[in-house]
């Protein structure tokens, strides 16, 4: 009878460490573990086709490779808001690439869950000879979207952007503050479970960026998790929980947002 009452105990124990294992697991909805990505230049300078395909013939071609991140890990809760921080060149916005499974990094893993917007280079994927209504309908099938579906959120879209009296001209004669705008309001307009924002708050006039600012914070108060590169502190601090200071390719700092800005901006002014 002991035994029996040890064996369920024993099994019991092993049920709720399972169940505590698998709800810390969910929690997270973006993993990064130990992720380093090489990129690869050629030391000789190459002017032409002909002289490429003579040195590979002779196997003098060689290829050196160049560390952009070394061994960057954190994890980003469901719900959670975290900042990519650091002096430029430091591997921010490659990093941003990596959870858009943009670039494969060439060590460690990046797991995702669920779907991502990414706002990096706005309006890149847009087709210059389209209409903006065109390419709204483009950029929501990359999104994963139906026709149909767009047509529901369309109106909604080109409200946020303020382009109505332009959705049938083509991409080219838009200025690009215009793209942005579009850009911005097509990734925001479609509920997305993870929002990747690089540098692109500072779209369009000063009402705009407001605007944009605010449907940010209405996003993340709905759960979105939102993970942002910038350089503008103040913005960093009020949008963001967290904050992973990358400088040199490295994490420097991984923690609390204002104590790794506050880390981040004693080293800067150090360094004047």
């Amino acid at each position: 009878m002991e035994q029996k009452n040890i064996n369920e105990e024993v099994k019991n124990k092993e049920i709720i460490e399972n169940n505590e294992s698998a709800v810390q697991e969910e929690d997270y909805i973006i993993e990064v573990d130990n992720v380093s990505l090489d990129f690869y230049t050629r030391d000789e300078k190459i002017d032409n086709l002909k002289e490429f395909f003579i040195r590979l013939i002779k196997g003098k071609t060689e290829r050196k490779a160049v560390r952009i991140l070394n061994n960057i890990s954190f994890k980003v809760k469901r719900g959670e808001s975290i900042a990519i921080i650091g002096h430029n060149g430091a591997g921010k916005s490659t990093m941003l690439k990596l959870i858009a499974d943009i670039y494969r990094p060439t060590k460690g893993t990046v797991k995702v869950k669920g779907k991502v917007a990414p706002l990096l280079n706005l309006g890149a994927g847009f087709d210059q000879e389209s209409s903006a209504k065109e390419n709204v309908y483009l950029n929501g099938a990359i999104l994963g979207y139906s026709r149909k579906e767009i047509a529901k959120k369309y109106e909604e879209i080109v409200e946020f952007a303020e382009l109505k009296e332009h959705m049938h001209i083509p991409i080219k004669n838009f200025s690009s503050g215009m793209v942005a705008r579009l850009g911005f309001a097509i990734a925001i307009d479609v509920n997305p479970d993870i929002l990747l924002v690089d540098e692109i708050l500072s779209v369009g006039d000063e009402n705009f960026r407001n605007k944009c600012a605010r449907k940010v914070k209405e996003l993340r108060d709905q759960g979105v998790t939102f993970v942002i590169v910038s350089h503008n502190m103040p913005q960093v601090r009020s949008l963001c929980q967290k904050a992973v200071w990358i400088e040199n390719s490295e994490v420097m700092a991984y923690g609390e947002v204002n104590e790794v800005c506050d880390q981040y901006i004693k080293y800067c002014n150090n360094k004047k």
